[in-house]
């Protein structure tokens, strides 16, 4: 079925990034992977290219888009040529929305500049290693000074996508003991400068997919940091942590998406080639039936994509959709890379060949954001169950 969702600007942006990671990021891909993260003059590039400054108000010197659908061509792109940009999508899509949500006038003036060009990375930091999904149950703490100029930080974080590179961490932390009756209460935000006394990366942790992104364990041993490096309001990070909800799930529902219909061209391309028996795997009827299974399966999910952006761009799409988004777009992705990789052989399970990247990388994808099986608890109560 015909997309109708980008237009002229849209197909222009897609070409300028194609032709980015044809020239940038395709040709040093396999190294990065093997480092385990991406050069950080990949991320000054991306900034002069003007990717970080997209969503930024003009008045903070961005370009003040808030078309979605920009991010949904950077996702197609890279899925297409199955690479990551590091922890690119951490730092737009993640947390650049606290930033300019809860972040004060002088927060932003004084980070956005740097945030903008690349020369200063984020990341933001909530799992803990006793915590997964239930933040409610964060131990990572901040006193603050008698003096009130600044708190002490003391705590660990894991699982940190873009945690090893970072200059700036958003650390959700307690600031104010725990309270069993209201365990949600006392959860703040600080912004930790990473070349603070007390910060430390701890492992670089060891991923079976996303290796050219960084994840990392992270230390705060009585890390002072300053009040004017409090997010928004003290003891109320809670609420903060379910605002950017939807866009993220939206987001790796997009990138389900794009994974899936990557992993389709790419069996396609590689069926035609592939000689088994004399002739080519795509003339057997078997593998003309998968494809038709999977490219039918991705076309569905793409429908329910493009009407999801289309709805967050009206501001209509609730908690539930994203959750319905998430869950459709990454489980089907699950299913479709899984079969086009069997449609590859033995060479499938190689990491030279694209298809075993998307397979390793997408896995997570029913994990981060909330797994598939938080995605129907939401989507359950919506029902009235």
């Amino acid at each position: 079925m015909r997309r109708t969702l980008f237009n002229e600007d849209h197909d222009a942006f897609r070409g300028v990034i194609r032709e980015f990671i044809a020239k940038e990021v395709s040709p040093h891909y396999e190294e990065w992977q093997r480092a385990g993260h991406v050069p950080r003059e990949l991320y000054r590039k991306l900034g002069e290219l003007g990717i970080f400054g997209m969503q930024v108000p003009e008045e903070y010197g961005g370009a003040g888009v808030t078309d979605f659908r920009y991010q949904a061509v950077l996702r197609e792109e890279a899925a297409r040529a199955a690479v990551l940009f590091g922890a690119e999508s951490v730092h737009t899509c993640l947390v650049l929305p606290y930033l300019l949500e809860f972040g004060s006038e002088e927060q932003k003036k004084r980070w956005l500049p740097s945030f903008m060009s690349g020369d200063m990375m984020t990341a933001i930091a909530m799992t803990e290693p006793g915590t997964g999904s239930d933040l409610a149950g964060i131990s990572t703490k901040a006193v603050l000074s008698e003096d009130g100029s600044h708190y002490v930080l003391n705590g660990a974080k894991t699982f940190i996508t873009g945690g090893a590179q970072a200059d700036l961490i958003l650390v959700v932390c307690r600031t104010s003991p725990y309270d069993p009756d209201n365990r949600r209460a006392g959860l703040s935000i600080l912004c930790v400068d990473t070349t603070s006394e007390g910060f430390a990366v701890g492992r670089k942790l060891d991923k079976i997919g996303l290796r050219a992104q960084d994840t990392a364990e992270l230390s705060f041993s009585d890390v002072r940091v300053p009040v004017e490096n409090l997010l928004g309001t003290e003891g109320v990070a809670f609420s903060y942590l379910s605002h950017n909800l939807v866009v993220e799930r939206l987001g790796a529902a997009i990138g389900g998406t794009a994974n899936a219909a990557a992993a389709v061209a790419f069996a396609k391309a590689y069926v035609q080639e592939r000689q088994v028996f004399g002739k080519p795997v795509a003339a057997f009827q078997n593998t003309k039936f998968v494809l038709a299974e999977c490219a039918t399966e991705v076309e569905a999910a793409q429908s329910m994509i493009d009407r999801a952006i289309e709805l967050h761009a009206t501001g209509e799409l609730t908690k539930a959709d994203a959750a319905k988004a998430k869950l459709f777009a990454t489980e089907t992705a699950g299913r479709v890379i899984d079969k086009c990789l069997q449609l590859h052989g033995g060479y499938g399970y190689m990491l030279e060949y694209p298809i075993a990247r998307l397979y390793a990388d997408t896995r997570v994808s029913r994990i981060y954001a909330g797994t598939s099986e938080v995605m129907k608890t939401i989507i359950a109560k919506d029902l009235g169950l």
